[in-house]
Protein backbone atom coordinates (compact mmCIF):
# COMPACT_ATOMS: atom_id res chain seq x y z
CA UNK A 1 0.00 0.00 0.00
CA UNK A 2 2.88 2.13 0.80
CA UNK A 3 5.27 1.75 -2.08
CA UNK A 4 1.94 2.17 -4.54
CA UNK A 5 0.93 5.26 -2.86
CA UNK A 6 4.59 6.56 -3.15
CA UNK A 7 4.47 5.41 -6.84
CA UNK A 8 1.08 7.01 -7.74
CA UNK A 9 2.98 10.18 -6.34
CA UNK A 10 5.73 10.24 -8.08
CA UNK A 11 3.62 10.10 -11.63
CA UNK A 12 1.52 12.70 -10.52
CA UNK A 13 4.54 15.11 -9.95
CA UNK A 14 5.67 14.00 -13.39
CA UNK A 15 1.76 14.26 -15.03
CA UNK A 16 1.25 17.66 -13.79
CA UNK A 17 4.51 19.26 -16.26
CA UNK A 18 1.87 18.12 -19.13
CA UNK A 19 -0.25 21.07 -17.90
CA UNK A 20 2.08 23.85 -18.25
CA UNK A 21 3.27 22.78 -21.62
CA UNK A 22 0.66 24.65 -23.65
CA UNK A 23 0.79 27.62 -20.96
CA UNK A 24 4.63 27.86 -21.91
CA UNK A 25 4.05 27.27 -25.74
CA UNK A 26 0.70 29.45 -26.39
CA UNK A 27 1.98 29.88 -30.06
CA UNK A 28 1.74 26.14 -30.80
CA UNK A 29 -1.72 24.66 -31.85
CA UNK A 30 -2.80 21.66 -29.63
CA UNK A 31 -2.32 19.10 -32.40
CA UNK A 32 1.15 19.86 -33.01
CA UNK A 33 2.09 20.31 -29.33
CA UNK A 34 0.03 16.37 -28.99
CA UNK A 35 1.65 14.72 -31.82
CA UNK A 36 5.16 16.21 -30.99
CA UNK A 37 5.13 15.17 -27.21
CA UNK A 38 4.06 11.43 -28.33
CA UNK A 39 6.41 11.42 -30.99
CA UNK A 40 9.52 12.29 -29.09
CA UNK A 41 8.23 9.64 -26.22
CA UNK A 42 8.08 7.10 -29.08
CA UNK A 43 12.04 7.79 -29.97
CA UNK A 44 12.73 7.85 -26.33
CA UNK A 45 11.11 4.78 -25.71
CA UNK A 46 13.33 2.80 -28.99
CA UNK A 47 16.32 2.23 -26.99
CA UNK A 48 14.69 1.60 -23.84
CA UNK A 49 12.26 -0.99 -25.96
CA UNK A 50 16.32 -2.29 -27.32
CA UNK A 51 17.29 -2.96 -23.48
CA UNK A 52 14.16 -4.46 -22.45
CA UNK A 53 13.98 -6.72 -25.70
CA UNK A 54 13.80 -10.03 -23.78
CA UNK A 55 10.50 -8.55 -21.79
CA UNK A 56 9.02 -7.35 -24.90
CA UNK A 57 9.22 -10.65 -27.14
CA UNK A 58 7.11 -12.18 -24.43
CA UNK A 59 3.87 -9.89 -25.93
CA UNK A 60 1.69 -11.38 -28.21
CA UNK A 61 -0.12 -9.61 -31.60
CA UNK A 62 -3.08 -8.91 -29.06
CA UNK A 63 -1.13 -7.44 -26.32
CA UNK A 64 0.62 -4.98 -29.00
CA UNK A 65 -2.90 -3.69 -30.10
CA UNK A 66 -3.55 -3.26 -26.71
CA UNK A 67 -0.94 -0.57 -26.05
CA UNK A 68 -1.51 1.11 -29.78
CA UNK A 69 -5.67 1.28 -28.24
CA UNK A 70 -4.23 2.75 -24.66
CA UNK A 71 -1.25 4.99 -26.34
CA UNK A 72 -4.07 6.35 -29.23
CA UNK A 73 -6.82 7.15 -26.93
CA UNK A 74 -4.51 7.73 -23.29
CA UNK A 75 -1.95 9.56 -24.69
CA UNK A 76 -2.66 11.02 -28.44
CA UNK A 77 -6.13 11.87 -28.07
CA UNK A 78 -6.15 12.97 -24.30
CA UNK A 79 -3.34 14.99 -24.96
CA UNK A 80 -5.04 16.88 -27.81
CA UNK A 81 -8.06 17.56 -25.55
CA UNK A 82 -6.26 18.61 -22.61
CA UNK A 83 -3.88 21.17 -24.79
CA UNK A 84 -7.02 22.52 -26.95
CA UNK A 85 -9.03 23.39 -23.48
CA UNK A 86 -5.80 24.68 -21.60
CA UNK A 87 -5.21 27.04 -24.98
CA UNK A 88 -8.85 28.18 -24.80
CA UNK A 89 -9.46 28.28 -20.87
CA UNK A 90 -5.90 29.18 -19.91
CA UNK A 91 -4.42 25.99 -17.14
CA UNK A 92 -6.29 26.50 -13.85
CA UNK A 93 -10.50 25.48 -15.04
CA UNK A 94 -8.56 22.52 -17.27
CA UNK A 95 -6.83 21.65 -14.39
CA UNK A 96 -9.74 21.77 -11.84
CA UNK A 97 -12.40 19.45 -14.60
CA UNK A 98 -9.23 17.06 -14.84
CA UNK A 99 -9.29 16.99 -11.26
CA UNK A 100 -12.77 15.29 -10.87
CA UNK A 101 -10.95 11.75 -12.80
CA UNK A 102 -10.62 10.42 -8.60
CA UNK A 103 -14.37 10.71 -8.27
CA UNK A 104 -15.17 9.63 -11.64
CA UNK A 105 -12.74 6.46 -11.95
CA UNK A 106 -13.60 5.43 -8.31
CA UNK A 107 -17.14 5.40 -8.79
CA UNK A 108 -16.84 3.83 -12.35
CA UNK A 109 -14.30 1.08 -11.36
CA UNK A 110 -16.16 0.48 -8.12
CA UNK A 111 -19.04 -0.55 -10.18
CA UNK A 112 -17.29 -1.94 -12.57
CA UNK A 113 -14.15 -4.46 -10.85
CA UNK A 114 -15.94 -5.41 -8.07
CA UNK A 115 -15.74 -8.69 -9.07
CA UNK A 116 -12.17 -8.44 -9.35
CA UNK A 117 -10.97 -5.97 -6.61
CA UNK A 118 -13.64 -6.09 -3.81
CA UNK A 119 -16.20 -3.58 -3.69
CA UNK A 120 -15.35 -0.34 -1.40
CA UNK A 121 -18.62 -0.30 0.59
CA UNK A 122 -20.23 3.33 -0.87
CA UNK A 123 -21.64 4.67 3.09
CA UNK A 124 -17.75 4.20 3.78
CA UNK A 125 -16.37 5.69 -0.03
CA UNK A 126 -19.11 8.86 0.38
CA UNK A 127 -17.03 11.25 2.68
CA UNK A 128 -13.91 10.93 0.57
CA UNK A 129 -15.56 11.44 -2.77
CA UNK A 130 -17.38 14.40 -0.73
CA UNK A 131 -14.47 16.17 0.79
CA UNK A 132 -12.37 15.79 -2.69
CA UNK A 133 -15.62 16.80 -4.63
CA UNK A 134 -15.59 19.72 -1.96
CA UNK A 135 -12.04 20.68 -2.53
CA UNK A 136 -12.49 20.79 -6.42
CA UNK A 137 -15.72 22.98 -6.46
CA UNK A 138 -13.65 25.60 -3.25
CA UNK A 139 -10.61 25.50 -6.55
CA UNK A 140 -13.22 26.31 -9.12
CA UNK A 141 -14.87 28.83 -7.56
CA UNK A 142 -11.84 31.09 -7.01
CA UNK A 143 -11.19 30.12 -10.78
CA UNK A 144 -14.62 31.77 -12.00
CA UNK A 145 -14.62 34.46 -9.82
CA UNK A 146 -11.23 35.48 -11.74
CA UNK A 147 -12.98 35.10 -14.61
CA UNK A 148 -15.76 37.17 -13.74
CA UNK A 149 -13.29 40.07 -12.65
CA UNK A 150 -11.69 39.85 -15.96
CA UNK A 151 -13.54 42.49 -18.57
CA UNK A 152 -11.59 41.09 -21.42
CA UNK A 153 -12.99 37.38 -20.20
CA UNK A 154 -14.68 35.77 -23.71
CA UNK A 155 -17.24 33.42 -21.89
CA UNK A 156 -17.52 31.52 -24.99
CA UNK A 157 -14.09 30.46 -25.06
CA UNK A 158 -13.98 29.23 -21.87
CA UNK A 159 -17.11 27.10 -21.87
CA UNK A 160 -15.71 25.40 -25.29
CA UNK A 161 -12.22 24.77 -22.94
CA UNK A 162 -14.36 23.65 -20.52
CA UNK A 163 -15.94 20.58 -22.94
CA UNK A 164 -12.65 20.04 -24.54
CA UNK A 165 -11.28 19.24 -20.90
CA UNK A 166 -14.39 16.94 -20.47
CA UNK A 167 -13.25 15.30 -23.84
CA UNK A 168 -10.04 14.79 -21.78
CA UNK A 169 -12.19 13.17 -18.59
CA UNK A 170 -13.62 10.87 -20.87
CA UNK A 171 -10.33 9.65 -22.35
CA UNK A 172 -8.51 9.50 -18.84
CA UNK A 173 -11.53 7.61 -17.05
CA UNK A 174 -11.29 5.01 -19.66
CA UNK A 175 -7.02 4.66 -19.76
CA UNK A 176 -6.10 3.79 -15.92
CA UNK A 177 -9.57 1.58 -16.01
CA UNK A 178 -7.98 -0.47 -18.79
CA UNK A 179 -4.46 -0.26 -18.13
CA UNK A 180 -5.42 -2.02 -14.77
CA UNK A 181 -7.29 -4.69 -16.72
CA UNK A 182 -3.91 -5.51 -18.72
CA UNK A 183 -1.79 -5.06 -15.77
CA UNK A 184 -4.01 -7.19 -13.28
CA UNK A 185 -4.18 -9.72 -15.87
CA UNK A 186 -0.71 -10.18 -16.49
CA UNK A 187 1.15 -10.25 -13.15
CA UNK A 188 4.19 -11.77 -13.99
CA UNK A 189 4.85 -8.44 -17.06
CA UNK A 190 6.99 -5.77 -16.17
CA UNK A 191 5.21 -2.62 -15.61
CA UNK A 192 8.53 -0.98 -16.86
CA UNK A 193 8.17 -3.22 -20.27
CA UNK A 194 4.51 -1.98 -20.64
CA UNK A 195 5.40 1.28 -20.25
CA UNK A 196 7.96 1.11 -23.01
CA UNK A 197 5.86 -1.02 -25.40
CA UNK A 198 3.22 1.69 -24.87
CA UNK A 199 5.86 3.95 -26.14
CA UNK A 200 6.51 2.15 -28.85
CA UNK A 201 3.24 1.29 -30.20
CA UNK A 202 2.20 5.06 -29.98
CA UNK A 203 5.50 6.77 -32.22
CA UNK A 204 4.06 5.03 -35.20
CA UNK A 205 0.62 7.00 -34.46
CA UNK A 206 2.40 10.13 -33.78
CA UNK A 207 4.14 9.83 -36.63
CA UNK A 208 1.32 9.93 -38.93
CA UNK A 209 -0.64 12.52 -37.22
CA UNK A 210 1.94 14.86 -37.34
CA UNK A 211 3.52 14.41 -40.79
CA UNK A 212 -0.54 14.92 -41.16
CA UNK A 213 -0.78 18.10 -39.54
CA UNK A 214 1.82 19.13 -41.71
CA UNK A 215 0.37 18.35 -44.89
CA UNK A 216 -3.14 20.14 -43.67
CA UNK A 217 -1.12 23.38 -42.32
CA UNK A 218 0.42 22.91 -46.26
CA UNK A 219 -2.99 22.53 -48.02
CA UNK A 220 -4.54 25.09 -45.76
CA UNK A 221 -2.08 27.77 -46.56
CA UNK A 222 -1.25 28.08 -42.84
CA UNK A 223 1.57 31.01 -41.86
CA UNK A 224 2.95 28.56 -39.19
CA UNK A 225 6.13 27.22 -39.83
CA UNK A 226 6.55 23.53 -40.09
CA UNK A 227 7.92 21.47 -39.27
CA UNK A 228 8.81 22.52 -35.91
CA UNK A 229 7.46 25.83 -35.14
CA UNK A 230 8.36 29.36 -34.24
CA UNK A 231 10.69 28.50 -31.29
CA UNK A 232 11.98 25.12 -32.68
CA UNK A 233 14.44 24.67 -29.78
CA UNK A 234 12.26 25.51 -27.24
CA UNK A 235 9.48 23.19 -29.10
CA UNK A 236 12.17 20.18 -29.28
CA UNK A 237 13.40 20.45 -25.52
CA UNK A 238 9.98 20.67 -23.72
CA UNK A 239 8.54 17.70 -26.00
CA UNK A 240 11.44 15.95 -25.47
CA UNK A 241 11.60 16.48 -21.38
CA UNK A 242 7.83 16.33 -20.77
CA UNK A 243 7.95 12.78 -23.18
CA UNK A 244 10.82 11.46 -20.77
CA UNK A 245 9.68 12.27 -17.42
CA UNK A 246 5.56 12.83 -18.09
CA UNK A 247 5.08 10.26 -20.71
CA UNK A 248 7.81 6.83 -19.74
CA UNK A 249 8.70 7.71 -16.37
CA UNK A 250 5.44 9.16 -15.05
CA UNK A 251 3.63 5.76 -16.64
CA UNK A 252 6.08 3.39 -15.32
CA UNK A 253 5.46 4.61 -11.97
CA UNK A 254 1.65 4.76 -12.69
CA UNK A 255 2.09 0.72 -13.90
CA UNK A 256 4.03 0.35 -10.86
CA UNK A 257 0.68 1.68 -8.62
CA UNK A 258 -1.35 0.09 -10.81
CA UNK A 259 0.07 -3.52 -10.03
CA UNK A 260 0.02 -2.76 -5.90
CA UNK A 261 -3.07 -0.92 -5.67
CA UNK A 262 -7.35 -1.46 -6.04
CA UNK A 263 -7.98 0.45 -9.54
CA UNK A 264 -10.69 2.17 -7.19
CA UNK A 265 -8.01 3.67 -4.89
CA UNK A 266 -5.30 3.82 -7.59
CA UNK A 267 -8.23 6.55 -9.73
CA UNK A 268 -8.33 8.56 -6.56
CA UNK A 269 -4.91 8.96 -6.52
CA UNK A 270 -5.03 10.64 -9.49
CA UNK A 271 -5.79 13.41 -7.21
CA UNK A 272 -1.61 14.30 -6.70
CA UNK A 273 -1.65 15.25 -10.57
CA UNK A 274 -4.04 17.94 -9.73
CA UNK A 275 -2.38 19.02 -7.16
CA UNK A 276 1.02 19.38 -8.87
CA UNK A 277 -0.78 20.87 -12.12
CA UNK A 278 -2.28 23.40 -10.24
CA UNK A 279 1.26 24.49 -7.97
CA UNK A 280 2.77 24.68 -11.06
CA UNK A 281 0.80 27.07 -12.80
CA UNK A 282 0.43 28.68 -9.70
CA UNK A 283 4.34 29.31 -9.66
CA UNK A 284 3.88 30.63 -13.83
CA UNK A 285 1.64 33.16 -11.96
CA UNK A 286 3.88 34.07 -9.76
CA UNK A 287 1.30 34.30 -7.08
CA UNK A 288 0.05 32.79 -4.09
CA UNK A 289 -2.89 30.52 -3.84
CA UNK A 290 -5.66 32.47 -2.45
CA UNK A 291 -7.48 31.33 0.88
CA UNK A 292 -10.43 29.63 -1.04
CA UNK A 293 -7.70 27.50 -2.95
CA UNK A 294 -5.67 26.57 0.17
CA UNK A 295 -8.46 25.27 1.62
CA UNK A 296 -9.14 23.31 -1.89
CA UNK A 297 -6.18 21.55 -1.45
CA UNK A 298 -6.55 20.61 2.23
CA UNK A 299 -9.53 19.23 1.18
CA UNK A 300 -8.30 17.06 -1.92
CA UNK A 301 -5.30 15.68 0.22
CA UNK A 302 -7.64 14.61 3.04
CA UNK A 303 -10.11 12.71 0.69
CA UNK A 304 -7.16 10.69 -0.21
CA UNK A 305 -6.12 10.06 2.86
CA UNK A 306 -9.57 8.90 3.89
CA UNK A 307 -9.85 6.79 0.65
CA UNK A 308 -6.76 4.75 1.76
CA UNK A 309 -8.12 3.95 4.68
CA UNK A 310 -10.47 1.94 3.34
CA UNK A 311 -10.00 -1.43 2.82
CA UNK A 312 -12.47 -3.21 -0.62
CA UNK A 313 -14.70 -6.12 0.62
CA UNK A 314 -14.70 -9.19 -1.01
CA UNK A 315 -18.08 -9.81 -3.39
CA UNK A 316 -20.16 -12.44 -2.24
CA UNK A 317 -19.83 -14.69 -5.67
CA UNK A 318 -15.76 -14.04 -4.97
CA UNK A 319 -15.76 -15.47 -1.70
CA UNK A 320 -17.68 -18.26 -1.95
CA UNK A 321 -16.10 -19.00 -5.38
CA UNK A 322 -13.80 -22.66 -5.47
CA UNK A 323 -10.34 -21.99 -5.75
Amino acid sequence: MLFGTLFALAAGLMWGLVFIGPLLLPDYPAPLQSFGRYLAFGLIALPLAWADRARLRQLARADWIEAAKLGLVGNIVYYLFLASAIGHAGGPLPTMIIGTLPVVIAISSNLRDAQRDGRLPWLKLLPSLALIGAGIACVNQVELDHLRADPHADLGRYALGGLLALGAVACWTWYPIRNADWLRAHPDRSPRAWATAQGVATLPLALAGYAGFWVWTAATGSALSMPLGPRPWVFVGLMFAIGLFASWLGTLCWNEASQRLPTTLVGQLIVFETLSALAYALLLRGAWPPLLTGVGVVLLIAGVSWALRIRPEPMPEAANAPH
